[in-house]
């Protein structure tokens, strides 16, 4: 059985590069929960699919098979045997994602790939209900978080060092809108759990987010 922590909180905290992190300073295998509704949302994207009609996206989750992959450390998301991780950031797929992400069906079909990862290996999961769904269980749940206004503005740095324009009010309308639908989705909303750790990262760097993460593992792996 392994050490588990579980690493909850809305879009735009930093969940994936501190998970990520934090995974490899301690030889824990990082898997990133988002990056396989992506997947699927990928599949949804080039099928066409509406994310409203519910019942089809049901039939079509089906038959489709999403596997994680290691190359040099990094996870690599497949889908039916296809690498599609270079795909997982695009906006469609974003919002795809958080549409079909409260649909049940789509659940129950990672669910299974996800604990079985977690009762085989010291595993860092990061995602929107890890500690109150997925691995309710976990000896270390975090809910990692930050105001609107520094999530909108780390995702405007994000956005022009790659050479793409957005307006920061766009920007922190979709992560407001993005916060609204993940709390409110009847099923599994994010919310923080009753013995998760707060963690604002709003005036801290990536470093001393690190640091706070594995300084309460050390604490809750001696006690």
């Amino acid at each position: 059985m392994g050490f588990n922590i579980a690493i909850d909180g809305p879009a735009g905290a930093g969940k994936s590069t501190i998970a990520r992190r934090t995974a490899q300073e301690l030889s824990f295998i990082y898997v990133d929960t988002g990056a396989l509704y992506r997947a699927l949302a990928v599949f949804l994207v080039d099928e066409g699919i509406s994310p409203e009609d519910t019942e089809k996206v049901g039939e079509a989750v089906k038959s489709v098979k999403v596997s994680i992959a290691y190359e040099n450390g990094e996870q690599q998301v497949l889908v039916n045997g296809k690498n599609v991780t270079s795909r997982l950031r695009a906006e469609a797929v974003g919002n795809m994602a958080s549409k079909v992400s409260a649909i049940p069906a789509v659940r129950a079909a990672l669910l299974d790939l996800q604990r079985d990862l977690a009762k085989a290996h010291d595993v860092l999961m990061d995602g929107r209900d890890i500690g109150t769904n997925v691995l309710p269980e976990a000896e270390l749940k975090i809910y990692l978080t930050a105001s609107v206004e520094t999530r909108a503005e780390r995702r405007y740095k994000e956005l022009q060092e790659k050479g793409e324009k957005k307006d920061f009010s766009a920007i922190k309308e979709e992560i407001e809108k993005r916060d609204y639908q993940d709390m409110t989705r009847a099923i599994a909303p994010l919310k923080q759990a009753e013995d998760a750790v707060y963690l604002d990262t709003s005036h801290m760097n990536i470093d001393e987010v690190v640091e706070a993460i594995k300084k309460l593992y050390r604490e809750r792996k001696e006690a």
